[in-house]
């Protein structure tokens, strides 16, 4: 069985920093950190007029900060500064942000686990990447501003006001309420707009790509329950931090679930074939993606792995038993 993920339209002709009105209590702000990890960009959202709230403040650039700040009329103020999760693309800007408007920040809470930094435990795929492949790869690093370099987990957020399941931010007519969905990582939250009946769905799901889920704060489980939530509501359009809008998105998330059920069983059947590693069979799975993308695509097989394992269909040969990115894997026979 195959699956595909439906891709809705591109986002089209954009000025990076431009403000644009995308609905009448949502306009949007595009930053200028279009990366392979990231899209075209930290996709930045203000909600209402008058009094407004700022979703996703986006990294450490003040480029951005000041295109938020000039996209907020003189007349209007900043009621709060709403987090979906703590990635460096998303949250450190809040601190700036706060710190110029007076707002408060909302989000779930610090950061979850974060892994040790183990170099024996690091997939490497360089020899599939070719010599030429290496030097455009670090031609792009470096063209990086160094505000952009560092990417992952933000540790230093810790919001003003912690939100939970079913708690509500509201403004100027509009009306923000927390939807906790983990599995992306632990602290992820989505925004449902009550007004418009449409969710700022943050990176648990996207409008170009599905979601990586990266243990040990990652949890597939967590992640596959969480779309299965989004279905118990009547949403009409979802707002993702990255890519464009996505105006069928209960058809969207059961293609996500579906694709994320087809890659474990793509697992599965690597794992027939014999014991193995993760890095032995993820340049094939992923073959045709960006390769730098094969990385974080390891983390979410990772995580795929560790869901195997915790429900018994499979084991690891090494490491004591404790599962980690660069076990040998094996089938049990519940599998």
């Amino acid at each position: 069985m195959s699956v595909t993920i439906q891709h809705y339209r591109d986002l089209g002709e954009f000025d990076y920093g431009a403000s644009i009105e995308v609905t009448p209590l949502i306009r949007r702000v595009i930053c200028a950190n279009p990366t392979p990890f990231t899209y075209r960009g930290t996709g930045t959202y203000i909600v209402g007029h008058g009094e407004v709230a700022v979703i996703d403040a986006g990294p450490p650039l003040p480029s951005h900060l000041d295109d938020l700040l000039s996209a907020i009329g003189p007349d209007e103020t900043v009621g709060a500064v709403l987090v979906t999760h703590t990635h460096s693309d998303h949250s450190p800007l809040t601190k700036d942000l706060t710190a110029a408007t007076g707002a408060l920040s909302y989000g779930f809470g610090p950061h979850g686990a974060v892994g040790p930094d183990d170099p024996d435990d690091k997939v490497n795929f360089s020899a599939y990447i070719s010599e030429a492949e290496q030097q455009k790869y670090r031609a792009e690093y470096d063209a990086l501003p160094d505000e952009l370099k560092r990417e992952g987990a933000d540790t230093d957020f810790v919001p003003d006001v912690a939100l939970v399941d079913g708690d509500i931010v509201s403004g100027d007519g509009w009306t923000l309420r927390a939807v906790h969905t983990p599995g992306h990582c632990s602290n992820h939250l989505c925004y449902e707009l009550v007004e418009e009946k449409s969710l700022f769905s943050g990176d648990h799901v996207m409008g170009w790509a599905t979601s990586v889920v990266g243990p040990p704060d990652g949890s597939m489980q967590d992640y596959m329950a969480s779309l299965g939530k989004l279905l118990e509501f009547d949403h009409e359009t979802y707002w993702p931090t990255h890519g464009p809008p996505i105006p069928e998105p209960a058809a969207y998330v059961r293609s996500f679930i579906a694709h994320r059920t087809e890659r474990e069983r793509k697992i599965i059947e690597y794992l027939r074939s014999g014991p193995c590693q993760i890095a032995d069979f993820v340049p094939e799975m992923y073959e045709g993606y960006d390769k730098r993308l094969w990385y974080p695509a390891a983390n979410s097989v990772y995580a795929h792995m560790l869901h195997l394992v915790e429900s018994g269909r499979a084991r690891v040969l090494d490491d004591h038993g404790q599962p980690k990115l660069t076990s040998v894997y094996e089938l049990t026979e519940a599998a």
